[in-house]
This record gives C-alpha cells, sequence and structure tokens, in this order.
C-alpha cells in the first residue's frame, strides 16, 4: 500500500508573468484546496461562486471588493465568503500566496 502523499506549500511558488496561478492541493468529495500564486498584473475579475469559500492570505497584500465593501488584506489576513457573495481581487502584491479552501454544496444527509 503507498503512503501518504506529501507535497510542500511553498515548492514551485514563483509568481506567474501576469495574472494568476490556480493550484489544486486537494480534491476530496465537496471539498477542494488550492494554493492561489500572484502577480501585480492582474484583470480584476468579478466571481460569484456556487460554493462557501474560506481564504487566507499568506504571502503580500491585497484588496478586494466583497459586495460592493472594500477589503483590505495583509499576510495572515483571512476571509469567509459565502456562496454567492460578488467579490474582486482589486489589488495584490507580486508573489502574493493565497489558500483558498471551497465548500461545495453536496446532496443532504
Amino acid at each position: 500500500m503507498p503512503g501518504p502523499a506529501v507535497g510542500n506549500l511553498l515548492a514551485d511558488a514563483a509568481p506567474p508573468a501576469q495574472g494568476e496561478r490556480f493550484d489544486v492541493l486537494l480534491s476530496h468529495k465537496g471539498l477542494v484546496i488550492e494554493r492561489i500564486v500572484s502577480t501585480s498584473k492582474i484583470a480584476s475579475q468579478p466571481y460569484v461562486q456556487e460554493q462557501d469559500e474560506w481564504v487566507v492570505l499568506l504571502k503580500g497584500s491585497a484588496t478586494l471588493d466583497v459586495a460592493g465593501g472594500h477589503v483590505a488584506l495583509g499576510e495572515g489576513d483571512y476571509l469567509f465568503l459565502p456562496s454567492r457573495t460578488p467579490h474582486t481581487v482589486l489589488t495584490v502584491s507580486d508573489g502574493a500566496m493565497w489558500l483558498a479552501i471551497h465548500l461545495h454544496p453536496g446532496p443532504s444527509v
């Protein structure tokens, strides 16, 4: 039987030339955990997702528009975004690293 899968959150963490890179670290049942690495050259794209999302900024700084209000995040700050909450990353520092946990709706028990 193979051993547990071991990864490293900091491996291959260089930012892309522009935009953001989304790396899925775990996808299990209704749970998706991803690392997001950002460059300061982003196109502000609005998101309205069907799943709940909890995100923590591990490195860097960012400003988001969340449901019409500005939210400033620094290293270690986290934010819960309930499903269908409109949000847009307005600015982000080069090399910012996020950890996002998505809770997709599943069948009720």
